[in-house]
């Protein structure tokens, strides 16, 4: 390569050297003792294709949220090109170059491919064909840098052949690069960066809005869920008008027609991984459990204002639900039985399944969010209290519902646990998503009638509230009498928590 390109710089020298009348000794002179050239790797096309990076926890595609460039934009390096949405976050994705975008690969709601191509990119400056390399790896770039060293063998020996005519001139070729003017660039840099949160995205979605028509109120000009209503309101009001204007005949039939819909990302992903859990067995076990001492525990917490200095990790009184109590005992009962906090490996070998205990109890908390429902991960809940798991359980929550989780937030589930009777209902069948091997679903806390014995030694009837908890174990590595067991563990750990204390750390 780089004595192609010597001779290629030797001879536009030479055919400068004769149009200049310079003496046919001094350029043999210059030939026999040339300067010193300037080496570089060869310089490829200005249009390079920009990738979908790997955002991580083995993310193949992602949901394109929005653009903000088309055709004809300039962005300087650092850019904001487009959101995408995996199942688990939004990411911003920023442009590596300064240049002009050319062509974008995917539509808005088209899920793009990690490794492949988003947009094209004509950058300000050449780039060498080695800086193209960490730029695109496609398939076939070694062809196509094959025939980038063809072409340019083909234009040494074609240059060879040239020496001998005498008349030959040298026409550069010229390429006019379109500008734009500050004011086109500037509204071609606004158009389509409008901003707002997952969750406000997926609300437009589910009204069939477009974001664009919508004027945001919020800083740097976000919209909220105000401007949806305002924009609504004032959308009806005009509807309501033309309704008025129209005769009493008139009828609107395509809104009572079928309406076929995509699914969102997120349900994309629930599909995808419930068709995977279709292939393993479900041994289902249920049991009830008397919670009058833990709403006793819960509620004396929260009525003894004096017990304040002991939420340090931001907890509050107020947000100490049965939740945590729950996960805690869970953790307990899983110190002594430890399959059920285990990820089973099929992937690698598929005729030897192997079953590794994890050593950290990490367990995801299913959350219903407005982008549907989110499983956050509370990580090491061996390693925690009562009231820092209510505070993680809240931090994890809040954020869920504003579509603000990270994505190590969903990262190394051992286990699920599924709140359902957080929304109502008592017994539900939870499916296990693998590499678990287990799930527990909460149902709803419930006063029922029960038999207390008094002082006196007399049975009387009683008001108590009881927890369902419904169990679901992979048949395949768990036994029904393991599962069992487990599960009344937890079950003597929640009606006497004063148990809990005998064992902590």
């Amino acid at each position: 390569m780089e004595i192609a390109l010597n001779f290629l710089m030797r001879r536009l020298a030479t055919q400068y050297l004769r149009g200049s009348g310079i003496s046919r000794a001094r350029f043999r002179y210059s030939q026999q003792y040339p300067t010193r050239l300037f080496h570089a790797s060869p310089v490829v096309q200005k249009v390079v294709p920009f990738m979908l990076a790997d955002i991580g926890e083995g993310i193949t595609q992602c949901q394109v949220v929005q653009w903000f460039v088309e055709p004809g934009s300039q962005v300087e390096q650092f850019d904001p090109i487009c959101e995408v949405q995996s199942d688990k976050a939004s990411v911003e994705i920023t442009s590596r170059f300064g240049g002009v975008i050319k062509s974008l690969h995917y539509a808005v709601d088209d899920m793009a491919i990690v490794g492949k191509a988003l947009v094209d990119i004509d950058v300000d400056d050449a780039i060498s064909l080695d800086d193209a390399g960490s730029i695109s790896q496609q398939p076939g770039s070694d062809k196509s840098e094959q025939l980038a060293k063809d072409d340019l063998t083909s234009m040494e020996e074609s240059l060879q052949r040239q020496d001998t005519e005498q008349s030959q001139q040298v026409h550069p070729d010229t390429k006019e690069i379109p500008s734009a003017s500050p004011e086109a660039a500037l509204s071609t840099s606004r158009k389509g960066a409008a901003i707002a949160t997952p969750a406000i995205r997926h609300l437009l979605r589910k009204l069939q809005l477009d974001i664009h028509d919508i004027i945001g109120t919020g800083k740097d000009g976000r919209v909220k869920k105000e401007d949806i209503d305002a924009y609504i309101s004032s959308f009806g009001a005009s509807e309501d008008s033309q309704r008025a204007a129209q005769p009493p005949h008139a009828t609107m039939d395509s809104s009572h027609g079928d309406k076929v819909v995509n699914l969102t990302n997120t349900e994309k992903q629930m599909f995808a991984v419930m068709t995977e859990s279709l292939s393993i067995p479900h041994f289902l076990y249920s049991n009830t459990i008397d919670t009058t001492n833990v709403e006793y525990t819960r509620k004396a917490i929260i009525d003894q204002k004096h017990l304040s200095p002991l939420f340090k990790t931001g907890a509050t009184a107020s947000r100490i639900t049965m939740l945590p109590f729950v996960l805690k005992a869970i953790s307990q009962a899983f110190n002594s039985y430890p399959r059920l906090n285990a990820h089973l490996d099929l992937k690698n070998n598929p005729a030897k399944p192997q079953l590794t205990m994890k050593a950290s109890h990490n367990f995801g908390i299913a959350v219903d969010t407005p982008q549907g429902l989110l499983v956050p991960v509370v990580k090491d809940v061996q390693n925690h209290s009562v009231l820092s798991l209510a505070a993680e359980i809240g931090r994890l929550n809040s954020l869920a519902q504003v579509g603000k989780l990270a994505l190590t937030d969903f990262k190394g589930a051992t286990f699920t646990v599924s709140n359902i009777g957080s929304i109502g209902g008592g017994v539900v069948s939870p499916v296990i998503v693998g590499p678990q091997v287990a799930i527990v679903g909460l149902g709803r806390t419930r006063w029922v009638p029960g038999f207390h014995t008094n002082a006196a030694g007399e049975e009387i009837v009683v008001k108590k509230p009881e927890l369902t908890l419904n169990w679901s174990a992979d048949h395949r590595i768990l036994d029904g009498a393991t599962t069992a067991r487990c599960a009344e563990f937890v079950r003597a750990f929640l009606e006497n928590p004063a148990t809990l204390s005998l064992l902590l750390r």
